[in-house]
């Protein structure tokens, strides 16, 4: 719920303000998502071959409480045609803290027989406004990584701020953490514009730090656009 300040000296009001905003918080809710980019990148890593991306996805919301499902085009050379993602969590609030605890997983779609690309993840995080800006902070952690790789863990810091009320700035810094020999760092910076409530356009610059694992790992510009109704 949303933080409510009662005035001492008119209780009965803030009582009675206190269960309107609650029964507007709890409101069930749901939105839908649609969109495109120049590449599907996913902690620095293109998953589309450096090619464009389609996207499209609904999300559900009650209270503290969210859900939703995401499906996107991916190309990883063997088949395997498209992403759908299933997630769900909760955001509690402590002060000017917000939480993020919820749970992911990575689904796919005409994968070649015996591969074990699915796999989900559970997640952690933390934003706290600054000024104008919001930092956050979050952590995934897999038990089990595609193709039977075992645990990962992906940790991030990251920070966003509107220059106006049309544009903003946001990046992030992000380690992925594999058994073996994968491990690498990520980045990225980027300028987001709203056209209105609607629609906006986000353009980026991704890196890591292993361009010999391949150049879907070498440094990019993405453009993307995204609609919610």
């Amino acid at each position: 719920m949303k933080a409510l300040k009662i005035s001492l000296l008119a209780l009965a009001t803030g009582v009675a303000l206190a269960g309107a905003a609650r029964a507007e918080d709890d409101k069930l809710a749901i939105a839908y998502n649609v969109g495109a980019s120049t590449n599907y990148e996913f902690r620095g890593i293109s998953q589309t071959d450096r090619k464009a991306q389609i996207f499209a996805g609904a999300d559900l919301t009650y209270g503290k409480f969210y859900a939703g499902t995401w499906l996107s085009n991916v190309d990883f050379h063997n088949g395997t045609s498209a992403e759908y993602d299933f997630y769900a969590g909760f955001k509690p609030q402590a002060g000017p803290v917000t939480f993020d605890l919820g749970m992911i997983y990575y689904g796919y779609a005409d994968k070649p027989s015996g591969a074990d690309e699915a796999y989900y993840e559970y997640k952690v995080g933390a934003s706290l406004p600054v000024g104008k800006a919001t930092l956050g902070a979050v952590v995934f952690y897999s038990p089990e990584f595609p193709f039977k790789s075992g645990e990962a863990t992906y940790y991030e810091v990251n920070g966003s701020m509107p220059i106006n009320d049309k544009f903003s700035v946001s990046g992030a810094v992000g380690h992925q953490d594999v058994v073996g020999p994968a491990d690498y760092t990520t980045w990225n910076l980027g300028v987001g514009y709203t056209v209105n409530s609607h629609i906006g356009f986000d353009l980026r610059y991704w890196d890591t730090d292993q361009h010999n694992f391949g150049r879907i790992y070498d440094s990019k510009v993405v453009l993307g656009v995204k609609a919610t109704f």
